[in-house]
């Protein structure tokens, strides 16, 4: 017996995205997503990013299988990597966790707002003054004052994208870290980040915040006038991502790195 018998069709909203998706469902009886056993995902990386925090927030989290209709597609399988079934492709997949973050942030005006990221967690200043952050990692304060742009808690799935262009560590998959990387650091001026278990949260409160005020981003939801952050590994709300053999994404992981 196939390992995933009904499949749900989620479509990014571009032209190029819905022409592919209405051939899909002439080849394909999809079903809706709350009779499915795995959901096909049709975009890019925003979209897919896009349709498991929607999974997430209605609380019930399918496996996903992307087809890359947009730029990147570091989250997604090649369009054309295979001619077989969809239902075929989907249950050949290779399957890999990802675990999302869970961030809870207090607002200047003592408003606390929790949200979840699946790539990363930034924290960005919000005028031309440079932030200051005191960063605590379990119970321990490390950095009394990081004078910097910002700092950023990325996943291994979220290790090569913001990360990586702010001269973060690349994370294998399955590897049980998160990286924790500075954005243009003053001071310490030679502080480069740290690679730390992802059980271990990770607090950050914002120094002199009237005069150097900071936002939150997580993933695409930025949450402004932030006092003070914390950033866990929400197990609990685990997310599985399949892919084509030969197309999987710590391959994918391994490559980035040695792309000149």
């Amino acid at each position: 017996m196939a390992k995933y018998e009904k499949l749900a069709l989620s479509v990014s909203p571009t032209e190029k995205a819905q022409a592919a998706g209405e051939k899909m469902r002439n080849t394909h009886d999809f079903v809706p997503i709350d009779e499915a056993d795995a959901i096909v995902v049709v975009g890019g990386d925003g979209y897919m990013l896009q349709t498991l925090h929607q999974m997430i927030d209605d609380g019930r989290i399918l496996p996903a299988y992307g087809m890359n209709l947009g730029t990147v597609g570091f989250l997604m399988n090649k369009r054309e990597a295979s001619r077989s079934a969809i239902l075929d492709r989907v249950n050949r997949a290779r399957s890999f966790e990802v675990s999302p973050l869970a961030m809870t942030v207090e607002t200047r005006s003592g408003e606390q707002i929790t949200a979840c990221a699946i790539n990363e967690v930034s924290l960005l200043r919000e005028t031309r003054q440079t932030a200051k952050l005191q960063i605590k990692v379990g119970d321990k304060i490390r950095i009394p004052e990081l004078m910097c742009d910002g700092a950023l808690v990325a996943t291994p799935a979220g290790s090569t994208a913001y990360n990586f262009s702010a001269n973060g560590p690349i994370l294998p998959l399955g590897c049980g870290l998160l990286a924790l990387t500075p954005i243009s650091a003053f001071r310490p001026r030679r502080w480069r980040g740290a690679i730390l278990p992802d059980h271990l949260p990770i607090e950050i409160t914002i120094l002199e915040w009237e005069k150097r005020p900071v936002s939150a981003v997580a993933d695409q939801r930025e949450i402004r006038d932030v006092a003070w952050l914390r950033v866990a590994v929400a197990h609990e709300r685990d997310l599985t991502l399949l892919f084509d053999r030969g197309h999987s994404l710590d391959e994918r992981i391994v490559g980035e790195q040695f792309a000149y």
